[in-house]
């Protein structure tokens, strides 16, 4: 059976979804973004964090499974112009800057479900001019996590989003082997698009490297350490596979997004969401 935990942890609130049968567990922290900060698999951590930066609110936090929206990565000077105003808004969107609520909680012997709820606020507004409110319900069960996302447009004009996933992987490993069927990439160290061949070396790499051309919406990897194979499904709005690490770190991101960086300013594969509508999509991670 499932079990659900609520602790405070350096005035953290933290929920726990768990079975110690199964070994699994998925630990969210709605004060910071909603983030994952844990995922287990066989008793396995699936997740690397780094716990100084999920405790400090004056930092972004590396690790977990960071939410990224209304955007995915960067804008050029941190801002954007829309109906002739600019705004400036932090990379990756407002939504892992602001606390989201839990409304709902389901738990029984196979899997666990919470839901959170983040809705916009003047806060939002002064970067992001839209009345929005974003549902994610993160279900957990013996070996996969689903996040099932609604992002629903409260506004009187059609609101223009790319959102993302950030999943940081624990591995010390750089260069794996991606199963997919995109053919090429772009290297943002270099702005050249080269051909894919399934392995990919991230070593020495500062900037990512965005898959460019995958019609089908599955990639797979291992995490040698642990022996693991993950896949990662994801809804058709996810146009682009974006590859990240840090040198000395014991990470691989692999991250969803509906669009490259600085879309918001090019505008030309923004998602629009029209007027009282809804965005439903999913991303489900299985380990194996």
């Amino acid at each position: 059976m499932y079990q659900l935990k609520v602790s405070k942890e350096k005035e953290l609130s933290v929920y726990e979804l768990s079975n110690e049968t199964l070994g699994s567990w998925l630990r969210v922290a709605p004060d910071r973004g909603g983030i994952i900060s844990s995922f287990g698999v066989e008793n396995d951590e699936i997740l690397f964090l780094n716990k100084e930066t999920l405790y400090d609110p004056k930092k972004n936090i590396r690790g977990g499974i960071p939410i990224l929206f209304p955007i995915s990565g960067q804008l050029d000077n941190g801002e954007y112009e829309w109906n002739d105003k600019v705004y400036k808004m932090k990379n990756h969107g407002v939504a892992r800057n602001h606390p989201w609520e839990v409304i709902d909680t389901d738990l029984n012997e196979t899997k666990a479900t919470v839901t959170l709820r983040l809705v916009s606020n003047e806060e939002t507004m002064r970067e992001y001019p839209f009345q929005f409110e974003v549902i994610f319900s993160y279900t957990i069960t013996k070996n996969e996590l689903s996040i099932d996302q609604v992002y629903r447009n409260a506004s009187d004009e059609s609101m223009p989003i790319y959102a993302g996933f950030h999943p940081y992987f624990k591995t010390s490993s750089k260069d794996l082997t991606y199963q997919t069927d995109a053919k090429s990439y772009l290297d943002y160290n270099t702005m050249e698009v080269n051909s894919f061949n399934h392995s990919l070396d991230l070593t020495n790499k500062k900037e990512s490297l965005v898959l460019l051309d995958s019609r089908e919406k599955q990639i797979s990897f291992e995490l040698p350490e642990l022996k693991k194979n993950v896949t990662m499904r994801y809804g058709v709005e996810f146009k682009y596979i974006v590859l990240w690490t840090e040198a000395e770190q014991e990470f691989i991101c692999v991250e969803p997004w509906m669009a490259m960086t600085d879309e918001l300013n090019r505008k030309e594969e923004l998602v629009m969401v029209e007027p009282g509508k809804s965005l439903h999509t999913s991303l489900v991670i299985s380990v194996k």
